[in-house]
């Protein structure tokens, strides 16, 4: 996994664990990668794994059997995609809108190129 420098390499790898959840790699209940099986598929230490891990079962996205393993929460893909919802509304969507307007694109521009993409 690529890193970017703008966010916390922990938060980065919850945020990919939760888009495996959305995606459907995960569901209710599923185990998923040990701390270290994860650590070594991304490449970095395992107290990092271990912070995005404590995250995570904080937000009550995933939860501990212990001696099993850490297991997806029953519903956790539903307050993901509802916390993503909510934040792309409330603080990405209005970036964007202002950039349109600064680059005077109109959104039957965004609904070409999004319907060009998606062919």
């Amino acid at each position: 996994m690529t890193f970017n420098s703008d966010k916390a390499i922990f938060l980065q790898m919850a945020d990919r664990l939760c888009d495996e959840i959305l995606a459907g790699k995960y569901k209710d209940d599923d185990r998923i990668p040990s701390v270290r099986e994860y650590a070594v598929l991304l490449e970095v230490n395992t107290n990092t794994a271990v912070k995005a891990y404590d995250e995570l079962a904080r937000a009550n996205i995933i939860y501990n059997k212990r001696g099993l393993g850490y297991f997806v929460t029953p519903g956790a893909g539903e307050q993901i995609l509802k916390e993503r919802r909510e934040d792309f509304l409330k603080r990405r969507l209005p970036e964007l809108f202002r950039e349109m307007r600064l680059l005077r694109l109109g959104i039957e521009d965004v609904v070409g190129t999004y319907q060009h993409l998606n062919v």
